[in-house]
């Protein structure tokens, strides 16, 4: 069964509450936090777009050819499943997960 407590805690545990000021501050500056991060990403899947092969989702597979010598070593991209990306981590294979999504034709 479950236990419920039945009294408050003590208005000493109680933090006060946050200056609206202080809020605000403290939004703006995550705002600011979060766009910087959209533009790197978006700089990163610009420039591995570019220079990397796309091979949709055959990631796993590919990466794996590349690893042991059986295709030309290149950089890739592509979607793999969670469980493909651990075991290919546990097998040594370098991977970097980001949300890329599949390539526009822009």
């Amino acid at each position: 069964s479950e236990t419920v407590p039945t009294s408050s805690p003590e208005p000493s545990s109680v933090p006060a509450p946050a200056s609206p000021v202080a809020s605000q501050k403290s939004d703006g500056k995550l705002a600011e936090l979060v766009q910087e991060t959209e533009k790197m990403l978006a700089k990163v899947k610009e420039h591995v777009q570019q220079n990397c092969d796309y091979v949709g989702d055959n990631f796993a597979e590919e990466a794996r050819k590349i690893h042991y010598g059986e295709s030309e070593e290149r950089g890739i991209y592509g979607e793999s499943t969670k469980e493909e990306t651990v075991e290919l981590i546990e097998e040594g294979i370098d991977v970097l997960p980001l949300p890329m999504g599949r390539p526009t034709d822009s």
